[in-house]
């Protein structure tokens, strides 16, 4: 058994370095004028630059542009900020974020920011989502009897019909059908059991979705693997994974089918440090196995980039509004995160998936 810590022996506690080098979120020490003088390694990856190539800049030359107010709050050196949900740029990425500034009363002009990235999965408690889709999955149900009825109904009137009339009992049975499928998505995001996860190679899962997409079509659109050879197995739903994986990959394609050179990127990478976590039952959770579906179409429209995740919010014409939905389901129910981001200066749309690493037993 591990031994219990002294917790009177102050010399074996973590000094301030360690404790703040451990957080899972981006803490960053600027001066009076808003200099960066130290950063935690969780906000080099979050900020995309090292502590060397921050220090002695201006930290709103590094995150900005950022809202008028906040670059206001931040230019006082004694002023306390708590903002939520504001957006900065980090690096090539744009990114949504909570951030705070903590004047240290100790060191007049001395701040520390901390920086929480906000992923649009997380936009909504666990509450508050089952709230929101569990009310159409109870309905589901009781829609899905008439359903069947009208379908029946269709069915004897197409055998009794003329040949010219039949078309239409036709098209009452497949739009019926239309309607179950649609409500088959809404009970599985309303499903509140998962799937067991279990160590599982994302490569093989990616692979096996790349095949699956590309068996149905749009060969005019090319689809790459960028993958990282030495990335770890990761904690997860092998048939979720894929399915969910499907789904980014599909809508990929799509969008990049738009382009004369439609291109869609499927990259893989170990997310060092602890710059990506999210909170489940209580704990934090790391998400260091990241994969990255990009594509190079017009993007989603700017007015629903901030919901893309939620229920019935589509940009596609005959989009149903539930595929990226169900995406994010799965993805939480392995533990995971997963967010969607627009590189305005290589005009690329990124989804980003992040996954638990699996602790594989020793041999």
């Amino acid at each position: 058994m591990a031994k219990e810590p002294d917790l009177s022996d102050t010399s074996a506690r973590p000094d301030a370095d360690a404790q703040i080098a451990g957080m899972l979120f981006a803490v960053v020490l600027v001066d009076s004028e808003t200099r960066v003088a130290e950063a935690n390694h969780a906000a080099e990856n979050l900020l995309g630059a090292s502590l060397r190539r921050m220090a002695g800049r201006n930290l709103l030359d590094i995150i900005g542009p950022v809202d008028e107010r906040v670059e206001a709050q931040l230019a006082l050196a004694e002023s306390a900020l708590v903002a939520r949900d504001i957006a900065i740029r980090a690096g090539e990425a744009n990114l949504r974020v909570n951030l705070t500034v903590s004047p240290l009363a100790a060191a007049p002009g001395w701040r520390v920011v901390t920086f929480s990235q906000v992923g649009h999965e997380e936009g909504t408690s666990e509450d508050e989502g089952a709230s929101a889709i569990g009310a159409p999955s109870i309905l589901a149900h009781e829609i899905k009897n008439p359903l069947a009825a009208i379908r029946g109904a269709a069915q004897l009137a197409a055998r009794k019909l003329p040949d010219l009339d039949k078309k239409l009992a036709r098209m009452i049975t497949d739009e019926v059908d239309r309607i179950a499928r649609l409500i088959d998505r809404m009970q599985e995001l309303g499903a509140k059991s998962s799937d067991d996860v279990a160590p599982c190679n994302p490569h093989e899962a990616i692979r096996a979705a790349i095949a699956t997409v590309r068996a149905a079509g749009g060969e005019n659109v090319e689809i790459c693997e960028e993958f990282d050879p030495s990335l770890p197995p990761a904690l997860a739903n092998r048939e979720a994974l894929e399915q969910v994986l499907i789904n980014l990959i599909s809508n990929a394609r799509d969008a990049a089918g738009e382009t004369p050179k439609g291109e869609v990127t499927v990259r893989t990478r170990f997310a060092s440090g602890l710059a990506f976590s999210a909170i489940r039952f209580g704990r934090a959770v790391r998400l260091p196995i990241e994969i990255t579906v990009s594509d190079n179409g017009k993007g989603v429209d700017p007015a629903l980039r901030d919901h893309v995740f939620e229920p019935f919010v589509t940009s596609k014409k005959s989009g149903q509004g539930l595929g990226l939905a169900l995406v994010r389901k799965l993805v939480r129910d392995m533990n995971g995160s997963v967010s969607h981001e627009r590189d305005t200066r290589a005009d690329l749309t990124h989804f980003r998936v992040h996954l638990p690493l699996a602790r594989l037993p020793k041999e």
